[in-house]
């Protein structure tokens, strides 16, 4: 008898928790199609940054301003800009496309910079036929004048905004640093979001020393970055009505598993995909149906949620309690006797 993968996300049902996380593997339709092939049970597609597409239209009006002013004859060559290709006209025709191609949800992700950003692309992704948009929230507070309650009200202000505007599920993408998250997140619930993704990888610059120049750095996941969302992932599972999903180190069939048991209806998977391509899903639902079958579940479901703060053996151990075990259990690997307290010596003798 096999095992039961369906599980539900953000209303959706899906065929398991597989699901392909914003990467450069969901940016095209050839990919997906290899994704959902290996296993996806569905994907989430880059984020649609709207600096870059005002960029771009600006880029192409200032160009077209130039010409147009450097010669009369010119005015009837170029293209108007609103037949031109600029705007999110490339990425909506994507979520079209893959509606119509693959029987797997499409669900969108938008990272707005503005208010009128955040409700125009939304009004667009709905319409293009996303099956759900995951809200890409990227903001880093830095004004000491702002307290915590402010900065959670600009969450909620353009969330409202967003969610009075479409009526497809919105799930919502968040990074870790909030006082109070259970209490975030139930304020999330009550507003009409459908799910959160634990958690946003907020991508810390570097510091390029020649030029002393602040750059970007990306590097992929780790499976140790995964136990900050299963902990909270156990600490909200019964305490709100929301979907979650674990994103973030999620490599192998027991990093699946386990966020499942925490309570995760979906992992979302990026890291693993890009080092390992498309068939990483193969591996991992294969691994996730033996391992059932193994422990002598039905289903997927039957997992969900076992190890969450209500139901685990150990509740303390997601507190403060673990803190200290952590501490104090630590074994260095080096013994504190084989290393030298001689001061070094700086004779050049």
């Amino acid at each position: 008898m096999s095992v039961d993968l369906t599980i539900d996300y953000l209303g959706l049902q899906l065929d398991s928790p597989l699901l392909a996380s914003a990467c450069p593997l969901t940016s095209n339709l050839e990919s997906l199609q290899h994704l959902r092939a290996a296993g996806a049970a569905a994907a989430v597609l880059p984020s649609i940054f709207e600096e870059q597409i005002e960029h771009e239209e600006m880029e192409v009006a200032r160009m077209l301003d130039f010409w147009a002013l450097s010669s009369p004859e010119t005015s009837d060559y170029f293209p108007q800009l609103d037949n031109y290709n600029t705007g999110p006209g490339a990425y909506l025709k994507l979520i079209a496309d893959a509606k119509q191609q693959l029987d797997m949800p499409i669900i969108a992700s938008l990272n707005g910079s503005t208010m009128g950003g955040w409700v125009r692309y939304a009004g667009l992704i709905e319409q293009a036929g996303a099956a759900a948009l995951e809200l890409n929230i990227y903001e880093v507070s830095c004004d000491p004048l702002v307290d915590a309650r402010q900065a959670e009200e600009e969450y909620f202000k353009l969330i409202r905004a967003v969610r009075d505007t479409i009526q497809i599920p919105i799930a919502v993408k968040i990074g870790p640093y909030f006082s109070a998250l259970p209490h975030f997140a139930r304020e999330l619930a009550s507003l009409g979001v459908n799910g959160l993704v634990l958690f946003n990888r907020y991508l810390a610059p570097d510091i390029e020393l020649e030029s002393l120049e602040y750059v970007p750095a990306l590097e992929l996941s780790t499976p140790s970055e995964l136990r900050l969302a299963l902990r909270w992932i156990a600490i909200l599972r019964d305490q709100v009505e929301l979907s979650l999903a674990a994103t973030g180190g999620v490599h192998s069939t027991q990093d699946v598993v386990k966020s499942i048991a925490a309570g995760a209806n979906v992992v979302a998977c990026a890291s693993a995909l890009l080092s390992r391509g498309p068939h990483a899903f193969r591996e991992l639902k294969q691994g996730l149906q033996q391992w059932l079958t193994e422990h002598e579940y039905t289903s997927v479901k039957q997992l969900q949620g076992s190890m969450s703060l209500k139901h685990c053996p150990n509740p303390e151990g997601l507190k403060r309690a673990n803190y200290m075990r952590a501490l104090t259990s630590y074994t260095p690997s080096v013994s504190v006797d084989s290393v030298s307290t001689d001061p070094v010596s700086t004779d050049p003798r």
